[in-house]
């Protein structure tokens, strides 16, 4: 592990001087990317350096062990370093696990209606308010790609793409399929129903990710219709396309513009197919990883939502929250941050291991 953080250290002031060559900056894309990689190594040098200086002060107390008048001095000072030394190694363990390639990335997250019915439509209109809130505490940006609403203002379906810094290391392990168990306004008797809605998180892909061919197109235009009352489009400038090797299809009717609405389900389409290979890539590592968490499985329940105790519970990592209030309006952190330390202690595990 050392002989590598020394090379990434060297490299670090490899880079440093190359970004401080004049005349850099008249080349903005080699910029960026000498600035990209300098960013992301940036933490772990700073980590490594800090270590450094703690095995020196090490050193340096146990030097001083030796001299009567400087002893209790060098006791307080080692047992720090010690301390010190212990923490940065950790540290330095975590930031070396292997990165998620998706985790800057910006993404898709596709809300479905499940079990339920019109109850299970509203509790898909309630998980993207929670998100958007979310979003929004974040400073992130959210954009409806398509949506079909239900007379009562539930969504038997919403797609939308929320853009920011590391949306998907964040939001990542909310694909699943989330349980909502409460009374529907609709239910005379004041009994408790359980209804189901499934949630996908998609990385949004870029084309150098993944190649659409055009002739794998099949594309169809429509006219948009609503619920409740809303503008109803008398043009076609709905846009359905079709991906015919494996039957993908994605809808997007939110935008009167034809040219609009066909860029945005496109982006969806790319991004729903490049998941698919990533889901294939690492079946493989899947089959074999015990974790709980981050499988990504729709088909896995990964969380409750208890609206008579007020009650959150993500069942992966077995932790329940009495503040449902709160977490539907956007206060995801406290399980969000659960989520990630359980995944990283898992990999780190995975590593001694191997």
């Amino acid at each position: 592990m050392f002989e590598k953080l020394n090379a990434l250290s060297q490299r670090m002031d490899e880079l440093e001087a190359r970004l401080a060559e004049p005349g850099l900056y008249d080349d903005p894309g080699r910029a960026a990317k000498l600035l990209k990689e300098r960013n992301e190594l940036e933490p772990i040098v700073q980590a490594f350096r800090a270590y450094r200086d703690a095995q020196r002060a090490q050193d340096e107390a146990l030097e001083m062990l030796s001299d009567p008048e400087m002893k209790e001095l060098a006791q307080e000072e080692l047992q720090q370093a010690k301390a010190d030394l212990a923490r940065l190694e950790e540290e330095l363990k975590v930031l070396l696990l292997p990165k998620d390639p998706n985790d800057e990335k910006n993404i898709f997250v596709e809300i479905r209606g499940g079990a339920g019915g019109e109850e299970s439509a509203l509790f898909a209109a309630d998980l993207y308010r929670m998100y958007t809130m979310y979003a929004d505490k974040r400073g992130w940006q959210t954009e409806v790609m398509n949506a079909s609403e239900t007379e009562l203002g539930g969504y038997k379906e919403i797609v939308f793409r929320v853009a920011g810094d590391r949306v998907y290391s964040r939001l990542k392990f909310e694909s699943g399929v989330h349980r909502v168990q409460r009374v529907p306004e609709t239910e005379s008797q004041g009994r408790v129903h359980t209804s189901t809605t499934t949630v996908a998180v998609l990385p949004e892909a870029e084309e150098v990710d993944f190649y659409l061919d055009p002739n794998d197109l099949r594309i169809d235009t429509f006219r948009s219709s609503g619920a409740g009352g809303q503008h109803i489009n008398k043009t076609s400038s709905a846009i359905r396309i079709t991906h015919i090797p494996t039957g993908t299809v994605v809808e997007c009717q939110d935008e009167r513009s034809q040219h609009k609405n066909r860029d945005k389900a496109m982006r969806v389409l790319r991004s729903r197919l490049y998941e698919a290979e990533v889901e294939k890539q690492q079946a493989a590592i899947a089959a074999d990883r015990k974790s709980q968490v981050g499988t990504g499985d729709r088909s896995e329940r990964i969380r409750t939502y208890n609206f008579p105790e007020n009650r959150v519970t993500d069942h992966r990592i077995k932790l329940t929250l009495y503040k449902l209030d709160q977490f539907l309006n956007g206060d995801l952190d406290e399980v969000l941050d659960a989520l990630i330390a359980a995944d990283t202690a898992e990999k780190l595990k995975e590593q001694s291991e191997t």
